[in-house]
């Protein structure tokens, strides 16, 4: 049987583009945010969702809590598989103090390599969020499954899943409140859908 996963990436918060959010746990949607919730909300409610997992940030949580407002789900499940990249000592700096950090630089153009001080590696990234699918997929009662999670976490699961290296990262968007649908069965694990932003 097959699973279809919709990667839906949170809302945008007001800062976004500004400062690395991270973990940092009081950011939540901003206006347009939730503008784009309520859309990426209605877009959701056609495909017969099972159940919704996201991150614990709180704009991931209030994303999912629209769709699943939308879509008659009674309860979001809250997971750290979803969680944003630990980014460590990164964490709610603005971009143009981490862009004059050398180490940033280096972590940007070959994250396979390298960890975020005193955070994670992508390798850690994907690691997670691809034993959460493994494990959602054994679930015969979940055809139909949303994460809502981060831009980089996505990204990791759709490397994993097209057999690209996770330095492949800035090759594809994953826009804020895009949908990127992947389905697995007994045969693997195959992209169907790449950042659908909805209008």
């Amino acid at each position: 049987m097959t699973t279809t996963f919709f990667l839906v990436r949170h809302a945008a918060h007001d800062n976004l583009g500004n400062f690395l959010a991270g973990r940092t746990s009081d950011v939540s949607l901003g206006s347009q945010g939730r503008d784009q919730a309520e859309r990426l909300a209605t877009r959701m409610a056609r495909e017969n969702i099972a159940s919704i997992y996201a991150s614990p940030r709180k704009r991931s949580e209030e994303t999912a809590a629209a769709i699943a407002a939308a879509s008659g789900i009674a309860r979001v499940e809250t997971t750290d598989a979803l969680d944003e990249v630990d980014f460590g000592a990164w964490s709610g700096k603005t971009f143009e103090v981490l862009n004059a950090d050398p180490l940033w630089g280096r972590w940007n153009s070959m994250r396979s390599l390298m960890r975020a001080p005193g955070g994670e590696t992508m390798l850690d990234v994907q690691s997670r969020i691809m034993d959460l699918i493994a494990t959602l997929a054994e679930r015969a009662e979940d055809r139909k499954v949303v994460l809502v999670s981060h831009a980089d976490v996505i990204k990791t699961a759709v490397c994993h899943i097209l057999g690209l290296p996770t330095d492949a990262w800035q090759r594809f968007d994953i826009a804020p409140a895009s949908i990127s649908i992947v389905a697995t069965g007994d045969w693997g694990a195959k992209v169907l859908t790449l950042n659908e932003i909805v209008p």
